[in-house]
């Protein structure tokens, strides 16, 4: 789904997860407790949603004749919607809130859409009796009542679903949150093998991630997902299982997912069979069990790693993992999943398993990926790409990128990858594959947003500079009064000059714009390496405004707060303290608009350099520091190594032109707002225990 599709959504899904879980506070329940049944409500709020749309769609074909029976649940699964009972709807159940138990209707609603979608059967949740304080689940209800969800689509639900899956995750719910893949990191597994057809499976699926973002890439494509692929999953974990199955039926797609510990069991039999291998399996698995596995040849088809003698055990279990993705896939197959960082320069036997997998000349990628990415582990990982098809031209060749100094924070223990970042790391794996026409179109469109975005900072600047003038104009009455000898007018000087320069810089770029930039640059490469330089001062700009937008609005606040403070304005006539203070608020929310439109408009300009400064003929080159293309030989060399890092080599200590000091701000402020919350969080804790204690 595009980042910027839904407006709002953020926000949306921050205010549900912050109502949600006070709520689970309230109960006092546990996360694991507590997810189920909230993801439940979640589900069905979205059942109820696809159910009104097909619904709409069926009577409308029913009066225009194009049906003349009466409608099926087969019809509304077509339209990619469950049939819902009555009292499993949504509106039916808060309605029926107010003089009934909620938890008893929830559960009978579960058991109704289980009774008539048999994919579905024992996997909802039915234990709401666990909130014994029914204002709790009325609560819950009304939350995702909201207008805002009540016609959302299934783009806005998936996420709000896969959103909550992430917060339970951090919150160490379900087995620490192994359940969950980053959405970051299963976008960069799908960027590179491009799951668009056939047989794709996961034999690790965790809550089915794998599956949603393979649905996402087809439809981007213009398919229809159901028509395109088949998705098969294996998990060991039945509470797993059941999250798989609803992220997957609240995303309108179905896929058969068995409940199998991979070590030892192929419930579908899809060796040599699979289009597409995605997968997250668990890091560092031990005890396994050796002369079990061993008698599956055809999953092992390059033997046991290291196996201690003494107990039988297959003592790290990362290279059989390694060898079921490879076995699993067809003769044209591809495949994308997450290792620890460790396996790809393991010694001894895993060194053996390795350097066969290397010499078929399937391995095709190698991603190294940062700490902190994933919401339990904070060790660096690194992602493994297969390809059984590989062009002559690149069969004993290995790209090796490393990403480790590509990430944005999310919050300071969290780090992910921009939608702009994905789309760049993978556009070195389209050079790597010859398809520089890829790579030029994202220049072309990183350029056409940065024209876009530059369209519209007229309006957020002048609607900047109208709430100056109000807040201005509001105080200006007051600041008459003032003696020339008084402190505050050497305030209200300084203020004056930036509003002026800030006026005259603000209609310079606009004037610019309105001359030089209001067409997509097109042409070829060397047309758009023409327009990206010409776009530079633009980009430029734009940085220096945010900067004079910030200055002037901080002098705006500091001559108000100087005269309330030292000036005693509020005692006066002609000051409005009630009207200033609202004017101010306006002032801080049109400057927050301007300077982010600003930062929109250099930040598509700045992905657009940072792929024409180094692949400059959109041609693939080393970068130190960045990527490698290696060969057979310089892997044999390196001991058969598959890290990165040994490849790459570290990129020269230089000034980083592209470093984005907006950026580094807001990761500081990030980092200050979780520590604040932290210590909020830990004074409350500190003072519960207080209180149990009678102190």
């Amino acid at each position: 789904m595009p980042e910027n599709a839904y407006g709002s959504i953020e926000k949306i899904e921050a205010d549900l997860w912050e109502a949600a879980d006070q709520l689970r506070a309230n109960s006092k329940l546990t996360s694991s407790e507590y997810c189920m049944p909230v993801l439940g409500v979640i589900f069905l709020r979205h059942a109820t949603n696809r159910f009104e749309t097909a619904h709409r769609e069926i009577v409308a074909g029913i009066a225009a004749g194009r049906m003349k029976r009466k409608p099926q649940p087969a019809d509304y699964i077509r339209r990619r919607a469950l049939w819902l009972p009555e009292n499993a709807r949504y509106d039916f159940i808060l309605g029926q809130s107010k003089d009934q138990d909620p938890a008893a209707l929830l559960n009978a609603a579960m058991k109704a859409i289980e009774e008539s979608f048999e994919p579905l059967t024992n996997v909802l949740p039915k234990d709401y009796s666990i909130f014994t304080d029914r204002k709790v689940l009325e609560e819950i209800l009304k939350i995702f009542n909201r207008d805002a969800l009540k016609t959302a689509g299934g783009d806005v639900f998936g996420r709000i679903y896969e959103y909550f899956l992430q917060e339970f995750s951090i919150a160490k719910a379900m087995d620490n949150g192994e359940f969950f893949t980053p959405p970051s990191i299963v976008q960069t597994i799908v960027n590179v093998i491009e799951p668009d057809h056939g047989t794709v499976a996961d034999i690790a699926c965790g809550s089915g991630g794998m599956f949603v973002q393979s649905s996402y890439f087809i439809e981007r494509e213009g398919q229809d997902t159901a028509k395109r692929v088949t998705f098969y999953g294996h998990e060991k974990t039945a509470s797993t299982i059941k999250l798989a199955k609803m992220n997957l039926a609240v995303h309108g797609l179905e896929g058969q997912i068995a409940e199998a510990n991979t070590f030892y069991e192929d419930p579908f039999t899809l060796v040599g069979k699979c289009d597409f291998v995605m997968a997250n399996p668990p890091f560092n698995v031990d005890m396994v069990d050796a002369k079990k596995v061993d008698e599956d040849k055809k999953r092992l088809p390059f033997g046991l790693p290291g196996v201690n003698k003494k107990t039988n055990v297959v003592s790290n279990a990362n290279y059989l993992w390694i060898s079921f993705f490879h076995s699993y896939l067809n003769d044209h197959g591809r495949a994308g999943f997450v290792m620890s960082s460790q396996a790809s320069s393991a010694g001894h036997d895993e060194q053996t398993v390795r350097r066969k997998i290397v010499e078929t000349g399937a391995v095709d990628v190698m991603i190294s990926i940062r700490s902190n990415f994933f919401y339990t582990r904070t060790v660096p990982c690194e992602l493994w790409f297969f390809d059984r098809a590989k062009p002559a031209d690149r069969r004993d060749k290995v790209l090796m990128l490393d990403a480790r100094q590509i990430f944005r924070k999310v919050t300071r223990k969290i780090y992910d990858f921009s939608p702009e970042q994905l789309s760049n790391i993978a556009a070195i794996v389209w050079l790597y594959r010859g398809q520089s026409d890829r790579f030029v179109a994202l220049v072309k469109q990183y350029l056409a947003l940065t024209i876009i975005e530059a369209a519209s900072i007229g309006k957020k600047t002048t609607a900047f500079a109208q709430a100056y003038a109000a807040l201005a104009a509001a105080t200006a009455p007051f600041l008459k009064t003032l003696a020339k000898d008084s402190p505050l007018l050497a305030a209200v000087s300084e203020r004056d000059v930036a509003a002026k320069q800030c006026a005259e810089s603000a209609a310079e770029l606009l004037a610019t714009i309105a001359k030089r930039w209001t067409t997509t640059p097109e042409g070829g490469l060397a047309a758009l390496k023409k327009a990206a330089t010409a776009l530079e001062p633009l980009a430029e700009t734009c940085r220096d405004l945010v900067k004079e937008i910030d200055i002037l609005a901080k002098l705006a606040a500091r001559v108000v707060d100087a005269a309330e403070k030292n000036a005693n304005a509020r005692s006066h006539d002609s000051w409005e303290t009630r009207t200033i203070a609202r004017l101010e608020k306006e002032l801080e929310t049109a400057r927050h608009a301007a300077v982010e439109q600003l930062r929109q408009t250099a930040y598509f300009h700045r992905q657009a350099h940072w792929l024409l400064s180094r692949f400059p003929d959109a041609k693939l080159v080393d970068i130190p520091g960045l990527v490698k293309v290696v060969d057979r030989k310089a892997i044999e060399a390196a001991d058969w190594s598959l890290s990165p890092g040994r490849y790459v080599g570290v990129a020269p200590a230089e000034t980083d032109e592209d470093f984005d000091f907006e950026q580094a701000m807001r990761d500081i402020h990030t980092e200050l707002a979780d520590l604040n919350k932290e210590a909020v969080d830990l004074a409350a804790k500190i003072q519960s225990n207080f209180d149990e204690l009678g102190i």
